[in-house]
């Protein structure tokens, strides 16, 4: 075959892109190989037509490196390169896969593995790709990816139990943690980006104990799956003939509901009536059925019932119960049928979200105070119950996560990990050593003592069949407090409010920066490096005591063992004056930097005026904001990045050139559009089509930064009641 090179116009625009020269000519040798291989001729029209258009950052990120395993597996944008998800990419990551799985289990026979997927489907809402041209990717499935993900499985001798693709039979991540330790199986894939953009995907691998890999088998398999180059295949057809394919039984599901409802700790406590979405994902098959099955009130909101991989409708088409507006409309229809409680779940109803009424007005509760709430109720619970405890019990959780818990679980006298890396594999690795081992650092346990584990980002588990996170028990037991709390006449507000009184209020903010595309890429890299070199002596008013490094092997973490163990330990530590302290890392899944801001108070005790807690926590929460922006500000300083601090209220969803774009020319050329006395329907479209880069739902997206524009300049009245009238969406109440 010829070999093709990349055009002059390709080659030197690849040059003038600030990075290595190794990364540029990796780049373009890979995409030659795309544009002359016979393998990838179905891309190639698309790829001529970047060429042609000149989109050499997009061709340069696609192609600069084979996309990598993160936290959770390979995860990001669909499109063609080595740099997206796509079917070479899900091929090769599966027959690496199988090539580890053989190495590692060549004592068994006939080795099998779980699959599921969820519902996502690429439609291009990004407008990446050449309309005009055929684009063999558009309205590929999850489920497409899982077949792909079966028949080279199946090629290479591998057993899979998957759900019938030809039917509306989906299953959630903790399902599929289940349902390896159910049949045994060797290891396990969903084909998912759980709660990332419509236009992305991914393949998350499984162990044979139904977790994750963690350091350093990790990066065993990650060698394997980066020096695969092609894929052996068997026809699916074929693979279901000759059983090496075959339906999974009703009977996993069935014992997965069932360890669910056993979770429950208050049978009698069934008053509330809960709000139900899944955010068009999983959802209902594992959380909605079990509180069906729990015996609650549960009616799913239909506006988000049926699988749409697109999650049209939903804000920002962001089905993350992280965010506050993904659960507005649940709760506008709960507040219209009388309901007590929403609960939401993200694709792959591994994370759930909730919003609680309070004195009228509905409460959205971020994955910390849920956690907290979980945590407190199944202690309490325990010592209402006068059973002795286990003096072996033990909690979970990562050093992102709210120190509140372990402060809670310590006082009811449990064993507490809270210093783990971020990542639910990591609370699984504790509960897999246990079991194997009977112990976890000093901690001598079995798997029966395991109490609660949660993270941050809404991610929690409380029974030890499962490897991950699951939103089904968590929706159980929340509604079960929903009901003895509605019984007792108090708000989920108020039981927060009496924890913190007890054990002190914790203010937890979580501030993401989106960096996009090899430029983003390095940036992030910029950062972590500059504030090694250079730790600042200073955040906002609080001066620095420490920076804990976790790539230090003089700390408690001790010695990296691989790779993968460095990008988890990623992670810099800041300890302030006034107990507070602030950490950064690099997102595993998506391309962003996350600032982690906690703010602690001191137990009240129960003789304090009644304003004492409101004003308490107004003055750490206002700490936390200032504090937040502050480390932002000295983060951006890093890559030569200034942002006036209205910028940094644009939603986190929103990349980082974007807020620049918006300080610098958005918000000026639209103060003097409206100068000019334009309006009407000719200046809503032109607001809508600038904002529309910046992703779905633009002008809700920008409408904090809006407000907070106007509260920091003098503008006439007129200019600034038509600026605010043109950003009045509106969104939840959150502390």
């Amino acid at each position: 075959m010829k070999e093709v090179e990349c055009p002059a116009t390709v080659r030197e625009a690849f040059s003038q892109i600030q990075v290595g020269d190794a990364l540029k000519e990796k780049a373009l040798n890979n995409l030659a190989r795309w544009l002359c291989e016979d393998a990838f001729a179905d891309a190639r029209q698309q790829l001529d037509s970047l060429i042609e258009e000149e989109k050499y950052n997009l061709l340069f990120d696609a192609f600069f490196q084979e996309i990598p395993f993160g936290t959770g597996g390979r995860r990001g944008p669909v499109g063609f390169g080595t740099n997206r998800i796509n079917p070479f990419t899900i091929s090769t990551s599966i027959e690496g896969h199988s090539q580890f799985l053989k190495k590692r289990f060549a004592k068994v026979p006939s080795p099998a593995v779980v699959v599921a997927f969820d519902v996502r489907v690429f439609k291009d809402l990004r407008a990446a790709y050449d309309r005009g041209r055929p684009n063999p990717l558009l309205g590929m499935t999850s489920k497409d990816f899982a077949t792909i993900a079966a028949s080279v499985y199946a090629a290479n001798g591998i057993r899979v139990w998957m759900p019938d693709p030809s039917q509306e039979n989906y299953i959630s991540t903790p399902e599929l943690s289940f349902a390896i330790r159910f049949l045994e199986a060797q290891g396990g894939l969903n084909v998912s980006a759980s709660h990332n953009h419509p236009d992305d995907n991914g393949a998350k691998i499984y162990s044979d104990k139904g977790s994750q890999e963690i350091p350093p088998v990790d990066e065993q398999l990650a060698k394997i799956v980066e020096a695969t180059t092609s894929a052996s295949s068997m026809p699916f057809d074929e693979a279901r003939e000759r059983g090496l394919v075959t339906w999974l039984p009703p009977e996993v599901f069935e014992s997965y509901l069932e360890t669910n409802s056993e979770v429950s700790r208050d049978r009698d406590a069934r008053s509330a009536r809960v709000i139900f979405t899944p955010l068009h994902g999983t959802g209902y098959h594992s959380a909605g059925i079990a509180l069906e099955r729990a015996g609650f009130q549960m009616e799913v909101y239909p506006g988000d019932a049926q699988p749409d991989g697109t999650f049209e409708g939903i804000p920002f088409r962001s089905p993350n119960p992280e965010v506050p507006q993904s659960l507005l409309r649940a709760q506008a229809y709960a507040q219209a049928r009388g309901g007590d409680l929403v609960l939401g779940t993200d694709p792959d109803a591994d994370r759930l979200g909730m919003m609680a009424s309070h004195q009228g007005e509905w409460v959205f509760f971020n994955g910390n105070e849920i956690g907290v709430l979980l945590t407190h109720y199944l202690l309490a619970q325990e010592a209402r119950s006068k059973k002795v405890p286990s003096p072996s019990r033990f909690a979970v959780t990562t050093v992102v996560t709210t120190s509140l818990f372990g402060r809670i679980a310590r006082a009811f006298g449990l064993h507490v990990v809270d210093d783990l890396g971020v990542g639910f594999k990591y609370i699984a690795d504790v509960i897999n050593s246990i079991e194997s081992t009977g112990r976890y650092r000093d901690i001598v346990a079995t798997t029966d003592d395991f109490v609660i584990g949660i993270e941050e980002s809404h991610g929690y588990l409380v029974v030890p069949s499962i490897r991950d996170k699951d939103a089904a028990g968590a929706a159980v037991l929340l509604a079960e407090l929903a009901s003895q709390l509605k019984e007792s006449g108090k708000s989920f507000s108020e039981y927060l409010d009496d924890v913190y009184r007890e054990f002190g209020y914790v203010r937890n903010l979580v501030l993401s920066t989106v960096m996009l595309g090899a430029k983003g890429f390095f940036n992030i890299r910029q950062i972590q490096d500059s504030l090694r070199e250079r730790q600042p002596e200073k955040i906002g008013d609080r001066k620095v005591l420490e920076m804990t490094d976790r790539w230090s092997e003089e700390g408690p973490l001790g010695k990296i063992h691989s790779e993968t163990e460095r990008m988890s330990r990623d992670l810099l530590v800041f300890r302030l004056e006034g107990d507070a302290r602030i950490i950064l890392r690099p997102s595993g899944t998506e391309s962003k930097n996350k600032v982690y801001v906690e703010v602690c108070g001191k137990p009240l005790g129960e003789s304090v005026p009644a304003d004492a807690l409101p004003r308490e926590k107004a003055k750490l929460d206002r700490i936390a904001e200032e504090l937040g922006r502050a480390f932002t500000q000295e983060m951006l300083s890093r890559i030569g990045v200034e942002l006036p601090d209205y910028a940094l209220e644009v939603s986190g969803l929103v990349a980082l050139e974007n807020k620049e774009h918006f300080a610098k020319t958005f918000l000026p050329e639209l103060v003097a559009r409206l100068e000019r006395s334009e309006g009407g329907a000719e200046l809503d479209e032109w607001i809508d089509t600038t904002l529309k880069p910046y992703g779905a739902d633009g002008r809700m997206l920008v409408e904090p930064a809006v407000h907070a524009y106007l509260k920091s300049t003098s503008l006439p009245e007129g200019i600034a009641a038509a600026l605010a009238a043109a950003f009045s969406h509106g969104g939840a109440n959150s502390r």
